[in-house]
């Protein structure tokens, strides 16, 4: 596998990230992969290596450009309780500051960016996202409909103002248990039947937020695996 440091041209100047992919000289699918809120950083490029070795393109932008390069925020190498009270209040600012137009603007560039690079093939890409990444990943999904044929996202929140019935890709939510009641998964699940999304959306018991990220108190193993099953799963169906 080989991993590419990229800057990713954008209307607002230019986003620093990096991309993963097989060392063959073939063409594969793109992936378009948000991380969440807490960035670029070793796990992300573990878990982008991940993917790339089952055939795919993974690009991975630091969606956060506009407040600097990454790492954006100051980390220490495992997120615990203790830390987390002096790495959101670096984090929340930016993340209030991060508009909707923000996201739709970064989007276009960041699959115009996608789709022309040499490694990747013609045809459809997906996007995948965790935490807020995922609400941007779905975002992406809905403003580019003839474009992503598939989107997921993995403890993310997913809000009343995104256009789901502008999605036309396949569908995969990972919610953690302790971000959704059963209630509130059968009222996301009701609006994306409302909306003909074809989806699924559940639940992965036992789990936190956060619960893929392998540098914080929040992972669980089997959970991660979880994830990537249904994601792999999913591309497999669709790209």
């Amino acid at each position: 596998m080989l991993i590419k440091d990229l800057q990713i041209p954008t209307s607002d100047g230019e986003a620093d990230g990096f991309a993963a992919f097989p060392d063959d000289g073939r063409r594969h699918p793109g992936v378009l992969m948000y991380p969440d809120g807490l960035g670029i950083r070793p796990v992300l490029r573990e878990m982008a290596l991940e993917l790339a070795g089952r055939g795919y393109y993974v690009l991975v932008p630091n969606f956060l450009y506009r407040h600097g390069p990454s790492p954006v925020l100051d980390l220490p190498e495992y997120i615990g309780e203790e830390a987390r009270p002096a790495v959101f209040a670096q984090l929340m600012p930016m993340i209030e500051a991060h508009t909707a137009d923000r996201v739709l603007r970064d989007a276009d560039a960041f699959l115009e960016f996608l789709t022309t690079q040499p490694e990747v093939g013609a045809g459809p890409v997906a996007v995948t996202g965790y935490c807020i990444g995922g609400l941007l990943a779905m975002r992406t999904a809905a403003a580019h409909p003839g474009q992503v044929a598939a989107v997921a996202g993995f403890h993310s929140p997913v809000t009343g103002d995104i256009q789901l019935s502008e999605i036309t890709a396949r569908v995969h939510l990972g919610h953690a248990e302790t971000d959704l009641t059963p209630e509130g998964l059968a009222e996301l699940n009701r609006a994306l039947d409302a909306a003909g999304v074809d989806y699924t959306s559940e639940i992965y018991p036992g789990t936190i937020h956060g619960f893929t990220m392998s540098d914080t108190d929040a992972f669980d193993a089997g959970a991660l695996q979880h994830h990537w099953d249904r994601l792999l799963a999913l591309l497999a169906r669709t790209l």
